[in-house]
């Protein structure tokens, strides 16, 4: 299941994002990870979620993002719930189509696993596709 966090800065996003991950880690029976830009969710996320910055890992686009991804799912089939906070900032685009294949990869992804993932997206939500809009 994918599910998009999708509104203009300030609406509230980062912070569903931080109370979701916060009740995942006591609801989930598998790893949580929240993936983010910087380390601005350090002090708000749980330590039983792990936090990774994308910085550490030099992630600037969408393709090098969905290899990230695959590796973490690859290496660690406990996970259960993935959560992205910022996904344009981390992939250095505000692309809508681009975010869209992206999505359409990481789909087939989980087809294949139980993972719930959930993406904030800071743009306008009347940019977001029809494709986009079904994960609302």
């Amino acid at each position: 299941m994918i599910k998009i966090f999708m509104g203009l800065k300030g609406t509230g996003k980062t912070k569903a994002l931080i109370e979701q991950v916060n009740a995942s880690v006591s609801e989930e029976h598998g790893s949580v990870i929240c993936i983010e830009k910087g380390d601005k969710l350090r002090f708000h996320i749980s330590p039983r979620a792990r936090l990774i910055s994308t910085d550490e890992f030099k992630i600037n686009d969408y393709d090098s993002f969905y290899g990230f991804v695959s590796g973490l799912i690859a290496g660690n089939y406990d996970i259960t719930a993935l959560y992205i906070d910022s996904i344009m900032k981390i992939c250095g685009t505000d692309d809508i189509s681009e975010l869209e294949k992206f999505i359409d990869k990481l789909q087939h992804i989980i087809s294949n696993h139980d993972i719930k993932i959930f993406i904030t997206v800071s743009c306008d939500v009347s940019l977001a596709t029809e494709n986009i809009k079904t994960y609302f």
